[in-house]
């Protein structure tokens, strides 16, 4: 019997068979998916603010984190000041904005269901990667390979690079990402943006939250195993692909509003 909340293994099928699959690479954004970085980011964006006499509007900052930061910056200081508050903001955040970061729930599951299929797991964020290895380290979340500095479609190439087949998100900025890169777009409506506004921008699946993240996996292992020919059959799909639209059915019931 699969205990509560678990993904049914069909028709026989094991861990032990389900090791056909090849293992994942799977990339995950960083601010807002695996960490809860809010406080930590308005409060170096305040503390920015009040040393250039600008102070931002904090409902303003919120929805703009997963942007890059000179866009944020942008959003609320003249143009002569974005400069200096890019650079400012760099300085203050590893003593203002990292220790005040924590890790979302079932971020470090996420990973180790990850690593438990064999697979690596890579954060690709718009945060430079010297920031995002400090708020990995600060969390003690340990990953395979970081990729900082890129936002939106640009993020597609270092997902490609890597082979990842999914990149996890809760940006429209991470759905463009894992199109760009011909990968599923798994989105978690934890920052920014709804449950709607992220299938409305093409995300193949949204679930609930990181938690959810492990038993998708199995259920995307299975769909994977079944499509592939049985040992020594010929034909048939020879690579890792999306998972069925089955798969995205359920995720899509479940983020319908009751």
């Amino acid at each position: 019997m699969n205990a509560p909340g678990s993904v049914p293994i069909c028709r026989g099928a094991t861990r032990h068979t389900l090791a056909r699959v090849p293992p994942p690479v799977v990339g995950f954004d960083l601010d807002m998916t695996l960490v809860d970085s809010a406080d930590g980011i308005l409060a170096t964006l305040e503390a920015v603010g009040a040393e250039l006499g600008v102070p931002p509007d904090r409902s303003a900052a919120r929805a703009s984190i997963g942007l890059p930061l000179e866009t944020v910056c942008g959003g609320w200081l003249p143009p002569e000041l974005v400069a200096a508050g890019v650079r400012r903001y760099r300085e203050l955040y590893p003593y203002v904005g990292i220790t005040a970061t924590t890790l979302m729930p079932g971020a470090a599951g996420a990973v180790r269901a990850v690593r438990e299929r064999g697979g690596r797991s890579l954060v690709v964020s718009a945060k430079v990667e010297p920031a995002v290895r400090a708020v990995l380290e600060h969390v003690g979340l340990e990953v395979d390979a970081v990729e900082g500095g890129s936002y939106g479609a640009e993020k597609g190439e270092a997902l490609r690079r890597h082979g990842a087949v999914a990149y996890v998100g809760d940006h429209r900025g991470d759905v463009q990402g894992a199109r760009a890169a011909g990968a599923l777009a798994v989105a978690v409506p934890t920052g920014p943006h709804s449950r709607g506004q992220l299938l409305a921008a093409g995300a193949d699946v949204v679930l609930d939250d990181l938690t959810a993240f492990p038993a998708w996996l199995e259920a995307w292992a299975w769909d994977q195993f079944t499509a592939q020919p049985a040992p020594g059959a010929t034909g048939g799909p020879g690579a890792i692909g999306p998972a069925p639209r089955r798969t995205d059915r359920r995720a899509e019931a479940r983020s319908r509003p009751a």
